[in-house]
């Protein structure tokens, strides 16, 4: 079937984005699920795979795109899970060979698909399935922040930073998160940091240091020069995560001589190496992430929206730094 989506005709920057009309194979496996999409939501990831291309290389156009929300209209003969007229959302995809979510519609298998709850909108449940699995990822399975512990969040007002502090806080600990302007803080203590660090007027590590005595756990998504700052910042034994790839160690040798645990996340593995089981674990924490947002425990803070023909405006958006929390598009009304 062909179908309307914004393909990257090449490696660049936001105007390779070009819309056209692309083929999507249904019906597919037996446990494929055909889902019309509302929306989608963009990620940092998408930027990296704009600018360098797809993990996965292939005849199929690239269509960028992890995190999609819809309506199921068609299933697989063997599909159990869900039925058509399903609000679902997902995150997979946007890597190559499999389009992503840039489109008009997705096959996903039905594993990936989590229900979206009656009182979760379109945009809120299509910007929630990344964020939340890195999250939850993170500071749950790798670092397994405890009740009591002192965590700093990078980014905190950022669209992945800004679910990060919540969790953080929901399960306990006293969180910090840096910030970069006055309305960032109040976005951060709003969510729940105890202490936001305007990281533009004051060293980071040693206002964490002050506030803790030595962090336990460190949150990291801004690359290798922060994490180095943070190693500084950690108590013996602390643990740090991080989505950038692992920083070498500072001058002082902190993270050696504090024994540090240091975690790489890396949330797209799972789809790339067609780690099934993996994938079913993360649509489980797609899935208990929508009860925090239905029940209120959880926000997903949405920047502007766009539709899906100026997703070239989106990216450009996006990598303005201007964004507050997650940029979405619309998709099929």
């Amino acid at each position: 079937m062909k179908i309307g989506a914004v393909v990257a005709t090449e490696k660049g920057g936001p105007g390779v984005l070009k819309r056209a009309q692309v083929d999507l194979a249904w019906p597919r496996g037996p446990l494929d699920v055909l889902v019309e999409l509302k929306a989608a939501a963009l990620n940092p990831a998408d930027i990296f795979f704009r600018q360098l291309g797809g993990y996965v290389a292939g005849p199929e156009p690239f269509v960028l795109g992890h995190d999609g929300m819809g309506i199921v209209r068609e299933v697989g003969p063997e599909v159990t899970l869900v039925k058509p007229g399903d609000r679902v959302c997902f995150c997979n995809g946007g890597i190559g060979g499999t389009l992503g979510t840039y489109a008009e519609a997705a096959v996903v298998p039905e594993w990936q698909l989590a229900r979206v709850p009656d009182t979760v909108d379109d945009l809120t449940a299509a910007a929630l399935p990344l964020v939340a699995i890195t999250c939850w990822e993170s500071l749950y399975e790798r670092a397994a922040v405890q009740a009591g512990e002192f965590v700093l969040i990078h980014g905190g007002a950022g669209g992945t930073g800004h679910v990060a502090v919540q969790l953080a806080a929901l399960r306990g600990a006293r969180v910090a998160a840096t910030i970069s302007s006055p309305a960032k803080a109040r976005i951060a203590a709003d969510l729940g940091a105890e202490l936001p660090i305007n990281y533009r007027e004051t060293d980071f590590a040693d206002e964490a240091i002050r506030w803790s005595g030595g962090l336990q756990v460190g949150f990291d998504n801004a690359g290798s020069e922060v994490m180095q700052k943070t190693y500084r910042a950690m108590a013996p034994y602390g643990r740090v995560v991080t989505l950038m790839g692992v920083a070498e160690d500072d001058a002082e040798l902190n993270a050696y001589n504090l024994n540090l645990t240091l975690h790489n996340v890396m949330m797209l593995t799972p789809m790339w190496k067609g780690l099934t089981e993996r994938l079913k674990a993360q649509a489980t924490i797609v899935s208990k992430a929508l009860q925090l947002v239905a029940s209120g425990k959880l926000k997903i803070l949405l920047s502007e929206s766009f539709a899906l023909a100026d997703a070239d405006k989106a990216h450009a958006h996006l990598e303005s730094g201007k964004a507050l929390g997650k940029v979405t598009l619309r998709i099929n009304g």
